[in-house]
This record gives structure tokens, sequence and C-alpha cells, in this order.
């Protein structure tokens, strides 16, 4: 009989706990479905009825739960070699929740067991499309195999912000802005969650570096903490309202985040009305007291904290069986509403042809046109000869490296690839080039050819952060060897975020294709050759050199004994350079097009509902294109505020000698501040400045906002 009523006289009796009325509801319910169970000689299944609110069958679920069944839903469990797996209860109808990992795919970074699946362009090629359609499309094909490789958790988006460019997991995310990475991850979760896969965003939050990830302080003041740090999340949650949240690794201000009871209970809860489960990352999880304190749901990989050290707590009374009762049933809910426990996924074909085109798609949206002297891209497809050179052009730069790489379905290999778009009539030479010893064959290579293109790359990965920005190896010798041999020389930087680019005047063409995914080949051949457009827009800013970013101080950044001090403060990325008027070598939002576009008319109205900016697009250039309208807020003088920040921005795409007006609505939020003291938003009275462009440092003045005090 489940907890919670008992039959007396062939009746059933309920005990109302009047502190919790959820459950005295369920058991309510619960016991009008025993006396229909009855007769039908079946025990009561009230948590099966899909019609009931997913909180009150998810209550009765686990009043009918022993303790022992209980105890095996906190935490994961070891199921062969896959080790993201909940155990499911039979005698309940419970399902099993098993999870994968994301974000740039169903993910076999480190579970052997996991099936080939679509590797779509990292995120922070997602990012650069500016795209809130593009990422939904994304969070689809995500969802869509998730469910069809058998599980019903993908962990991602990864929304953290990079504030040190060179992050080992900076690929994974959406770059330096939390108005951009919030707005393309609502959108994302969307996308995933639209499928009936429950969506988790992570890491939650400021994990901002692998170096001392597990153990380092972060040391944020509360307001670049929400104005920075916690913006993107928010938007996430309640743009997006995902099924989970991950909690992360560092401590911050002291606490580790998976204990943190400021932001899982009062802000993320509290302040954004969270209302989905709490997972831990791998063995982020430290006290069990403090982590139920704090509200975090579930531990992964094992029950290091919520096994033994919580059987211990709940025998003495440290911890309350009503507080696991709680946790079970946020996580038991979110599996109902969002359609995973009703319709348990089943391991099917995955549907990786046709996802292909859609990888393919957004990996050349994605891509950013960096530098085009004299018209060298794109190239003519009535080349003779090619010469395709370097370490990234042999075969399909999938990702990066960890807990996300995805074992690729389907590939399209550059080489491959240019060869098959120019055809028989033409010549390809491939020469790796990736050693000393093999450059000079990558160089006659290239005098032999009409065109040479090189193609390089970073390697970034979980667990480790790069030393520096540079191209790792020859490759920089490697570019400007090529160049001097054949002056018609393109390089393709496949990339996970920022990289020097020493050789940049010396060469007259620059195209950043991230990593493109499966479908490299296809998606960097026909953006070269023209058949698409380099859609994207840089999310994040590259440096001059090493020592030209926000955080270049020891104390910054790696720490100083253990400690990260973010003293930089709200300056992080683009606005820094603002703030510090330094030139970097190419800003945030840039980015060139095979068209030339004009801004004109700007207005910018004023309402109650915040403001709206209006400018003429229009395509000045004899090709079709598409532009990406950035709007920026100058704060009013003592806001204490960046020079300028991002606040909309719109894509919009244009026909040769076609003109279109586009409005970006500026919400009201976009002209608040943190208040630490009132833990709220508040106006910033005063004159805002309204800048227009297309780009960070490319931007004119349109108007201005007063917002009244």
């Amino acid at each position: 009989m489940a907890a919670g009523y008992r039959i007396v006289g062939g009746r059933p009796r309920v005990r109302v706990r009047w502190w919790r009325w959820p459950a005295a509801l369920a058991c309510v319910l619960l016991a009008a479905g025993t006396l229909s169970a009855a007769a039908a000689g079946g025990p009561p299944r009230a948590w099966l009825d899909r019609t009931l609110p997913a909180t009150v069958r998810a209550t009765a679920l686990v009043a009918a739960m022993t303790r022992g069944e209980k105890l095996g839903q906190l935490h994961g469990i070891w199921r062969g070699a896959h080790h993201r797996y909940v155990p499911g209860i039979r005698r309940l109808a419970v399902p099993p929740l098993r999870i994968t990992n994301g974000p740039a795919g169903v993910a076999a970074g480190d579970d052997p067991v996991q099936p080939a699946a679509t590797a779509l362009p990292a995120p922070i090629a997602l990012a650069a499309t500016f795209d809130p359609a593009a990422a939904h499309r994304y969070g689809r094909v995500l969802g869509t195999e998730t469910r069809a490789s058998g599980h019903g958790l993908v962990e991602a988006p990864d929304v953290n912000i990079a504030r040190v460019p060179t992050g080992g997991r900076v690929f994974e995310s959406y770059g330096e802005d939390p108005y951009l990475a919030g707005r393309l991850a609502a959108a994302d979760i969307r996308g995933i969650q639209s499928t009936g896969t429950i969506a988790e965003v992570k890491h939650f939050a400021a994990n901002n570096q692998e170096t001392d990830r597990d153990t380092v302080d972060e040391r944020i003041d509360d307001r670049t903490l929400h104005e920075i740090y916690l913006t993107q999340f928010e938007a996430a949650v309640r743009g997006g309202r995902p099924g989970a949240v991950m909690c992360a690794y560092p401590r911050i201000n002291g606490t580790y985040a998976c204990q943190h009871r400021y932001l899982l209970h009062e802000v993320l809860r509290g302040q954004w009305g969270f209302d989905g489960f709490v997972q831990s990352d791998f063995d982020a999880a430290h006290d069990p007291l403090a982590a139920v304190a704090a509200g975090m749901d579930l531990e992964l990989p094992s029950g290091r904290c919520y096994g033994a050290p919580l059987r211990r707590a709940l025998a003495a009374g440290t911890v309350r069986w009503s507080e696991v009762d709680a946790m079970l049933v946020r996580r038991f809910a979110t599996e109902m509403r969002i359609g995973v426990f009703d319709r348990p996924p089943v391991r099917t074909e995955l549907p990786t042809r046709a996802d292909a085109g859609t990888a393919r798609r957004l990996a050349a949206e994605g891509m950013v046109l960096l530098r085009n002297e004299r018209h060298a891209l794109p190239l003519s497809p009535r080349l003779r000869s090619v010469a395709v050179v370097g370490p990234a052009a042999g075969a399909a730069v999938t990702g990066g490296g960890g807990s996300s790489r995805v074992r690729a379905a389907r590939r399209s290999d550059p080489v491959a690839a240019i060869r098959r778009r120019l055809g028989a009539a033409a010549t390809v030479r491939y020469a790796p080039g990736d050693t000393a010893a093999r450059i000079p064959a990558a160089v006659a290579a290239a005098r032999r050819a009409d065109v040479a293109v090189v193609m390089v790359g970073d390697g970034q990965t979980e667990g480790s952060d790069r030393r520096s920005l540079a191209l790792p190896g020859v490759q920089d010798r490697l570019v400007r060897a090529v160049a001097a041999a054949n002056p018609a020389t393109v390089v393709v930087v496949k990339s996970g975020g920022a990289v020097l680019l020493p050789w940049h005047d010396e060469v007259p063409a620059i195209l950043d294709a991230w990593y493109p995914g499966g479908q490299d080949g296809a998606a960097v051949a026909a953006v070269l050759f023209g058949d698409a457009e380099p859609g994207g827009r840089l999310p994040l800013t590259f440096p001059a050199a090493d020592s030209q970013v926000p955080a270049h101080e020891p104390g910054q950044y790696p720490g100083v004994g253990g400690t990260v001090r973010y003293s930089e403060r709200l300056l992080v990325g683009y606005r820094w350079y603002d703030a510090r008027r330094v030139a970097p070598r190419y800003p945030f939002g840039f980015g060139l097009s095979y068209t030339t576009f004009a801004l004109s008319r700007p207005t910018v109205a004023r309402h109650e509902a915040g403001a709206t900016v209006r400018v003429e697009v229009g395509n000045t250039g004899a090709r079709p294109g598409t532009e990406v309208v950035q709007v920026y807020l100058g704060f009013p003088a003592g806001a204490g505020e960046p020079p300028r920040q991002l606040a909309g921005v719109a894509r919009v795409r244009l026909t040769p000698g076609e003109h279109r007006t586009v409005a970006v609505r500026l919400p009201p939020r976009a002209f608040r501040v943190w208040d630490t003291a009132a833990q709220r938003w508040r106006p910033a009275p005063g004159r805002f400045r309204v800048y227009l462009g297309d780009s960070s440092a490319h931007l004119s003045l349109a108007g201005s906002v007063t917002v009244p005090r």
C-alpha cells in the first residue's frame, strides 16, 4: 500500500499533512483511484493518469514509493559501459532515465556504447549565426537524435561566457556576450524539447575555465555575477523553460556550485521560477547535507554523496524524508511534463541522412569571412588547379575534444568535397604540411596551383585550457610559406574560438569555419565557391596578441592559491576593449559578406514596453546576402556600466538592390542594472545612447532614449 493513506473497514482513510497540501491532494486522488482499482483487482496508478497535472502525478508517485526505491532514484548507476543512467522501478511502471552528453550532437566522448550520430557544427559556430531560428533547428536535430538513440535527456546547451579566450570549452558555448548567449540558448532549448527530449542547460554557474575547474574558487561580486554570468542562464530558463539545469564544478565565492543555496534556491528557483530539476556535473557534489539544502536533485554518475552518506544523514535526522520527496517530485514532474515518462525513448535508426543537410546549412551560416581583399572569394568553379594543404584539410573537423565529442555517422572531408565540386577537369593536389618536414611538399603543390587553400586550426578540449591563442605546431610557418609561393592563397581557419593571425596581411582571404562538424567538407566547399554565403559574425573578440585579453593577470586567470578574482568586473570581451580603447584584430560582431550593405534612416521610439529601433537595410552589391544589424546601448553617466553593450539583433537576407526596414525591439530589461542591495533589476534613469551598426567597433549613433527617474 502506498505511503500516506491506509484502508480501515474497506474504505480509504487519508492522512492529510497540512504543511504539504500538494501531497495531500495527491493522496486524495490516490484514494479515489484505490476504490476503482480495488473493484478491478489492481493497484492504484494515479501517476499514470495523463489528464492530471504533472506535479500532482509526481507527488502521487513519490507517495507510492518505498524508502529504498526513493534512495535509488537520487543518483545514477553504471549500466555496463553507460554511466548516465538512472534505473526505473518496474513495480510502479517508472521508466529508466537515460542521459547523453551534448551539446553538438549525441555525444560519445566518454561513452563507448553511444551510437554514431550527426556531428553538428560546434555551438560557437551556431553563436556566429546570431540567429534564434538557426538555434531552434539545431535543437530539433539534437533532440530528435537524442530520442532516437534511446535517451530522454541531453546535457545541452552550454551557455558559460567565454571570459578566458584560451578556455578549453569555449567551442561548446556561445561566446562572450550574455544577451546573445541567452537568446540562442532559449531557442535551442525550445527546439530540443519540442521533440519530447529534456534539455539541460549547463554549467550553472561561472564554469569559465578548465584549469583547476574541480576546486577553483571564483570570487565574483554580485552585480558582475548577475549581469554577466547569470543573465544568459536566466534568459534560457525564462525563455526556454528547460527541464533540467546542471550545476557546475567550481566554487563561487567560497561555496561549491552544487551546494550553493543562493544560486540554486534563491536565484534559480526563487527569482527565476525554475520548475525543473537540478543535476550535478560528474562528481561535482561534495556534501550531501549542503547539496540537499541547496536543491540539487540528482547526482551523477553515481551515489558518492547521495548514496551511503545521504542514507546516514537520513538515519541521523540531519536530512528529512520530506526533502527527498520534494527532490523526486521535481524530477518526475519534469519527465511527465516533457513526455519522457509517458513515452520513454526507444532506440531506433537515427535520421542522420536528413539531418546531415541541416548540419551542412548551419555550418555555412555560421562561417565568418574575416578578410577578402581583391574579391579573392568566392572561388571560380572553372579553376583548373587547386592546392589544398594543411592539417585541417584531409579529414572533417567534427568537433572539439572531451565529453562533447560525437562519433560522426556521416562525414564530408574537405579535399574530397573540393574535388567533387570542381569535377574531373580540375586538378586538386593535397599535402598535409603538418610538420616542418612536410611543409616543402605543401609549398610545391601551392606553387603549381591557380589557387592555394590552406586549412589550419586549433585543438580545444575539455579538461585543459590552451596555453596560447597561437595556432599549434608549424601552422603559422606553413601559411607564410604557402602565401609566399602563391599570392592567391585562401586560409580557412577551423577553430573553437579566437586564434592569433600573425600572417593576416600576407594573404588576401581568411574564412573562419569554426569546427564545422561532420559536413565540414561540403559546407566549406559551398562557401568557398559561392554556393552558400558566409553568413556568420564573430560571437567573441579576436585579440591581436595573447596579452591583449581582459583577464591578463595571474590573479584573474589561472588564479593564485586556488582563487580566481574577477577583478575586471563587467568588462568582459568587447566591453573591455571599448573601455580601454584597445583595438583587437577583429571586434565582436564583425563579419564580411560576398555583397555589401548600407544602413540608413535610423529611428528610435521610446514606449512603455521599452524601445524600438528601426533602420532601413539595403543590399548595395551584386549578390544576395545576409546582414546582421546590431543595436548597442550606452548607459547614462554614473550607471557604472561599460561604454556599450549589445541589446538587440536583427538578421535580414536581401537580394541585390533590395531595401527593407527592420525593427529591433529593446525590452525594459535592456535599460536596467542589477541592484545588489534589493536583489532585483532596477531601471537606470537618464539618457541612453542608442548605437547601430555591424560590429561592436563599427557603430553610428542612431539616437537616444531617456528613462525617467
